[in-house]
């Protein structure tokens, strides 16, 4: 009965250990598919801050506030509700990519983590293949025409406060694989 007793134990173990794992990789998996969301909101609210600028000179944001409250404009334009954190990371720090003008064109994970997902992307996405770390995958708006080649840097945007994420009346967007999504 012993005998029966740890070889029940030892099988057990062994099946909590895969299934331990298997969980591991798919909240990887989400994880990476938030990062591909959040970079492309990113992504996109820079593109609009881009094309909204007046006057005939296109302008990158200079900081990730301007994209929470674009300071050229009465009434205020949002175009992001807040600084996301680095799904990834866990972080609000992002790494940046500099356009000529010295605004933000673009943001990447400063995570030198091995993606899982390493083709399947979506067009805008496509530069993301075969890449080896998170870092690598880079979200930047990049505008029709020449633009010249922006710039990287290690940077961290400056945090947003709980008082101003509140303060946005807009229902906050839905993260694909967050807990709020699961059973549509």
């Amino acid at each position: 009965m012993y005998l029966i007793a740890l070889v029940f134990i030892a099988i057990t173990t062994l099946a909590l250990g895969s299934a331990a794992q298997v969980w591991q990789v798919t909240q990887q998996r989400e994880r990476e598919q938030q990062l591909l969301f959040v970079g492309g909101q990113f992504r996109d609210a820079i593109g609009a801050y881009f094309q909204s600028t007046p006057g005939g000179a296109k302008r990158y944001p200079p900081q990730f506030d301007d994209l929470l409250k674009d300071p050229r404009y009465l009434p205020t334009r949002r175009y992001l509700r807040r600084v996301y954190t680095d799904p990834i990371t866990g972080k609000a720090d992002w790494g940046l990519v500099r356009a000529p003008d010295g605004g933000i064109a673009g943001v990447y994970s400063l995570s030198e983590k091995r993606p899982l997902k390493t083709s399947g992307f979506n067009a805008n996405d496509a530069a993301f293949e075969d890449q080896t770390s998170y870092g690598e995958w880079k979200f930047v708006y990049a505008p029709a025409g020449p633009a010249g080649a922006p710039q990287q840097t290690g940077e961290s945007p400056d945090a947003t406060t709980d008082a101003e994420v509140e303060s946005d009346p807009r229902p906050e967007p839905e993260l694909p694989g967050s807990d709020s999504a699961i059973g549509r």
